[in-house]
């Protein structure tokens, strides 16, 4: 085939279609996309189930296990207008994909802890594997959308399929899903398809892994590249070409995207994008939603008369 008539992958968006508008569950009740956190059918397992320590991103230290100080009595958090300015930004970058309704009101079958206290210890120790489940089922989904990768599309289904079933488990079956294994076992498959949706582009950088913190990359071609678990915090992106570049794991805290170019860029989670720093010209693929803490783009001075 002439060159001239070869597609040109960064034109079209290979994440057209919305993951979170393909139900690989075909089992939840609750809502239409699964894999998004519903915060009104939880009950509030991110605020007391998981730890932090105070630091930049939380404000207090706070066990496994423990309610945070915030948490109100209907689950709500007390002070979520002002989570930034009151020193918990932490709290407006975690997602649970879709985790937390679950547990709540499939695998406890909508008992709260805090009325049915006896279920506290085990639904708190469930909830981060059945996150962990879920963050792959997002992948999971999203690879089945990729039409490069369709000849891994019945390996996607059948790992999707799987997944699904294990986070359908009741508490006691959750408890003894060997999660670092499944992982492994997706992660490898993951990266196949990774492989196959950036064949196409020329000159491809590997950056698997590296030490990129604080990097001065503003403006640079990153097109399809290998960014897997790369240590990008607090570095430069600003204007960057990242269309189709892996960025599964990697490390975005801080990390200035302004004007950055992310459409069709693979495996990238709504967590990484709230974790960074961008604006409103910073492009997206529409499954992703610009954080509201973004800023708007620099408007351009006017000439004095």
């Amino acid at each position: 085939m002439p060159d001239s008539l070869k597609p040109d992958p960064f034109k079209a968006d290979p994440l057209k279609v919305d993951p979170l508008k393909v139900d690989p569950l075909k089992v939840d009740p609750l809502k239409a996309d699964p894999l998004k956190a519903d915060c009104e059918s939880c009950f509030g397992l991110c605020c007391v189930a998981l730890p932090f320590s105070a630091s930049a991103d939380f404000a207090i230290d706070k066990d496994a296990g423990q309610p945070c100080p915030n948490l109100e009595q209907d689950f709500r958090c007390g002070i979520h207008r002002d989570l930034r300015e009151r020193g918990f930004p932490g709290c407006t970058v975690y997602d649970c994909f879709g985790a937390g309704q679950k547990v709540s009101q499939v695998t406890f079958g909508g008992r709260d802890w805090r009325r049915a206290p006896e279920t506290a210890t085990q639904m708190f120790a469930v909830f981060p594997v059945v996150r962990q489940l879920h963050e792959l089922l997002w992948y999971l989904t999203e690879a089945l959308t990729l039409d490069p990768a369709r000849e891994l599309h019945d390996e996607l289904r059948a790992a999707l399929d799987e997944t699904g079933r294990l986070s359908r488990g009741d508490a006691d079956t959750l408890l003894v899903v060997d999660v670092p294994a499944h992982r492994q076992a997706v992660n490898t498959l993951l990266l196949r398809t990774s492989e196959l949706v950036r064949a196409g582009t020329p000159r491809r950088k590997n950056r698997r892994g590296a030490d990129l913190i604080g990097a001065k990359l503003k403006g640079a071609d990153l097109r399809a590249a290998d960014l897997r678990g790369a240590y990008l915090i607090g570095a430069d992106l600003r204007g960057a070409d990242l269309r189709l570049a892996d960025l599964i794991g990697a490390d975005l805290r801080g990390t200035e995207l302004g004007g950055a170019d992310l459409t069709g860029s693979i495996f990238l989670t709504q967590p990484q994008l709230n974790a960074a720093k961008g604006d409103g010209a910073t492009k997206l693929s529409p499954a992703l939603t610009r954080p509201a803490h973004w800023s708007a783009p620099a408007r351009p001075r006017r000439a004095k008369r």
